[in-house]
């Protein structure tokens, strides 16, 4: 499973795909307030405004469709809850339907479940609808989470509050596991048992039930609204969330939306916002970050510039090493990523918030990475693989040419095209014929599953609780990916080394110093290889708020809450109070 894309720009594509299905499933909207009310006529200093989340009409609740309405997509709890939810800021889980952490034992887990946990149509939540959620992928087709099955190969309730998970022998991985029972958000059985003859995944799903602390009272192609479930069953265990409601308008673009979190219309905000703090340091409005200076959000993912391997000249490494040598890194964070990204390492792993422990900068040191640095890249062309230039373009000695390449991303991912701009002129400069493209977002995903590029630059997975295994899978482990032409959903340029595969199984399982060991020889294989290069850091959400009328916002000086919007962020709703109060 690979990371969220969590810029505006990319729900746009993605909601866009949504409303390209509109005529299948109708446009679904409706409104279940109490006569008289609206979402305008809510008390202010009760409501909370959201944005960044939804970006089309609101066609479907049901969280196991392909496009899922805001919050009914993985993994917000508001609506529908997980078992646990995952904290960027330790990489830990924490309970939430679960009464605590598992029991891990080398056979499984346990899992003990809240005595009072019960859905909104006040029917309980016991072990029966979580076996019955996690196993849904072995009766249906099209499950998201249907990868669940290969880590687990038994579920049972062990009584009405207990479930116990067996792993499957052969792909023993319980980070994985638990990385997972954070997004899979448990289903009521006495209602969707009765729709598998239909197909789940289809469902039209206007008028959801779920477990957790907010009702969905209007979706429509102008707004998403929530009421707080006031019979929530975790009031007494979890507590209540401040904001009686919630609103998500439904924007046209990121400007509207960045100008209404300025004007105090929006209070909690995902957006992409452009040199936000001017916001605070030229207009002085109350509007803040995790961080008062860059990077301003804590990194969570590491977009990167993928390699066709297979290409003449980029099948070699030492080509792959200097052009990495070429790139501006710290202008990429300082232009394209709004200083919202410090200046990348050659590395897989982050080396702040959850990942901070097993990054090792001396290692990198010592397995010969890369920086920016022209001149390097040149030596490297000419005394290493004795290159020439012709017409300002280097050429091998066995007459491969370094280009014409092309560099691509989707058009309309500005911080991403920026990047890629800046990557082209700094290859240009030292001698690559490497030009950009930014075709439609669909064409590009297309391209890059199916091996079909130069160089294209993609997310992996981010932070997440499966660690940083997820993300060297990601780049470095060709087992179960087709061959070029048909899709792959990780390793998209098919690097294969089986050294890198062995120690990711030995990483499956281990712990403390073993895992930091293990990771280093990980990032060793990839500093070597270069089948990617990381172009920057970007946050797992962007975390951004207007103090008007919510205050008390968690930051890095009251880090109550991890900033985060999904899993574990709803904590954030329990710690604002509104400024009216």
């Amino acid at each position: 499973m690979s990371g969220r894309y969590t810029s505006s720009r990319r729900d746009v594509v993605k909601q866009g795909a949504a409303l390209g299905s509109m005529a299948a499933i109708g446009a679904a909207s409706f409104e279940r307030f109490a006569p008289g009310a609206s979402a305008a006529q809510l008390a202010r200093n009760e409501t909370l405004y959201v944005a960044g989340h939804q970006w089309g009409p609101a066609t479907t609740f049901n969280p196991i469709a392909p496009d899922p309405a805001w919050p009914a997509d993985s993994p917000f709890v508001y609506l529908y809850e997980t078992l646990y939810t995952f904290n960027l800021l330790t990489g830990e889980i924490e309970p939430l339907l679960a009464a605590d952490l598992p029991e891990v034992t080398d056979e499984g887990m346990s899992i003990t479940l809240h005595e009072e946990t019960a859905f909104q149509d006040g029917e309980p939540l016991t072990a029966e609808d979580v076996v019955y959620t996690l196993t849904l992928p072995q009766r249906q087709d099209g499950i998201p989470y249907a990868i669940f099955n290969d880590y687990v190969s038994e579920v049972e309730a062990v009584d009405e509050r207990t479930v116990r998970l067996t792993y499957n022998p052969d792909r023993v991985h319980p980070g994985m596991v638990r990385q997972l029972l954070t997004d899979i958000r448990i289903l009521p059985q006495h209602i969707w048992e009765e729709r598998e003859t239909e197909g789940v995944t289809s469902v039209v799903e206007m008028e959801p039930v779920g477990s957790g602390p907010y009702q969905v009272t209007v979706g429509s192609a102008q707004q998403v609204v929530l009421a707080r479930w006031e019979d929530y069953w975790g009031a007494d265990v979890v507590g209540m969330p401040k904001p009686k409601n919630i609103v998500h308008p439904i924007f046209e673009s990121n400007d509207a939306g960045n100008l209404a979190l300025q004007r105090g219309e929006i209070d909690f905000s995902q957006q992409f916002a452009p040199q936000i703090w001017q916001m605070w340091q030229e207009r002085d409005l109350p509007v803040g970050t995790w961080y008062p200076d860059p990077p301003y959000h804590v990194p969570g993912s590491i977009p990167m510039v993928h390699i066709n391997l297979n290409r003449p000249g980029l099948d070699n490494p030492a080509v792959r090493r200097a052009l990495a040598h070429a790139i501006n890194y710290p202008q990429i964070a300082e232009v394209a990523m709004s200083r919202y990204s410090i200046t990348v390492n050659p590395s897989l792993l982050i080396p702040q918030g959850a990942e901070e422990q097993f990054f090792r900068a001396d290692a990198i040191a010592e397995s010969g990475g890369w920086e920016y640095n022209p001149d390097e890249a040149r030596r490297i062309l000419e005394e290493e693989l004795g290159a020439t230039l012709e017409d300002d373009v280097y050429v091998l000695e066995d007459g491969t040419r370094l280009g014409p390449w092309r560099v691509v991303c989707p058009f309309g991912w500005t911080d991403w095209m920026t990047a890629l701009e800046l990557v082209a002129q700094g290859a240009q400069e030292v001698g690559f014929d490497i030009t950009t493209e930014f075709p439609e977002a669909p064409v590009v995903t297309t391209a890059v599953q199916n091996g079909d590029f130069d160089l294209i630059l993609w997310s992996v997975a981010g932070v997440s609780a499966a660690g940083p295994w997820l993300r060297y899978r990601d780049v470095m482990d060709n087992r179960g990916v087709p061959e070029i032409g048909q899709t792959a959903f990780w390793n998209y340029n098919r690097f294969k080394s089986e050294e890198a595969e062995q120690l990711l199984d030995q990483a499956a399982t281990a712990e403390g110093d073993e895992l930091v060991d293990l990771y280093q020889q990980l990032d060793a294989i990839f500093r070597e290889n270069i089948p990617t290069i990381p172009l920057m850091y970007r946050p797992l959400e962007f975390y951004e708020f207007n103090e008007s009328v919510w205050q008390n916002f968690p930051t890095e000086d009251n880090p109550y809450a991890p900033p985060m919007h999904q899993s574990a962020g709803i904590q954030v709703l329990y710690g604002i109070e509104s400024a009216g109060e």
